[in-house]
């Protein structure tokens, strides 16, 4: 049995919206809990299995896996008929990890420490400037609709978005622009946003 636990309007939000681009929300049990914001609201849900109190998590038959990243390609690699990720053997594949890796490493602890106020040589040299993250989004997407070419693919759904969250955050370059613009049209993220508003009426 899959379980996702899931706060509304958290990270485990694009999770809910994988899940539906994967067709797969129907074979997953989601288990809505609370968490404990930045702003100060919700709290440690006891419900939640995760021992930090975060989201999302995934319990598969008893086997807990954490971290958007680590679910994500779970996730694609068990419903892989939707094609929101190459394959293992797949010559694309290397490519698509290392986007998911990148998310994991450069692009949230930049704009977390972008949105902070944080600016310091030695966090530049680690991670990567702003600047130098808008210049990889935009060379990516300069001669293509989506991160991996063509097709819509799970990398568009997790780098797009902080921005979608964070505007404040999205670099001045129009093909970055088009990019999220073409990601938040998506049905799938329109659906998880009733969904979310759903879950938090009832709640």
């Amino acid at each position: 049995m899959l379980t996702l636990f899931h706060a509304p309007r958290s990270r485990s939000t694009r999770i809910v919206t994988l899940l539906r681009e994967l067709d797969a929300i129907d074979k997953v049990a989601v288990e809505i809990v609370d968490i404990s914001r930045g702003d100060g609201s919700g709290r440690k849900d006891p419900k939640n299995p995760h021992p930090e109190g975060k989201v999302p998590l995934l319990d598969h038959d008893g086997v807990v896996i954490w971290e958007s990243i680590a679910i994500i390609q779970y996730l694609t690699d068990l419903f892989p008929e939707k094609k929101m990720a190459p394959v293992a053997g797949d010559p694309q594949r290397g490519r698509y990890l290392s986007w998911l890796a990148w998310y994991a490493g450069v692009v949230e602890p930049v704009l977390i420490m972008q949105a902070a106020g944080i600016s310091h040589s030695f966090v530049d040299f680690t991670f990567r400037s702003p600047a130098e993250l808008a210049a990889r989004l935009e060379t990516a997407l300069k001669d293509k609709p989506y991160l991996m070419g063509e097709r819509y693919t799970a990398v568009d759904l997790l780098l797009h978005s902080p921005f979608a969250w964070y505007p404040a955050a999205t670099p001045d370059s129009d093909a970055i622009k088009a990019w999220i613009e073409r990601c938040r049209e998506r049905p799938a993220l329109q659906w998880t946003a009733d969904y979310d508003d759903r879950t938090v009426v009832a709640a």
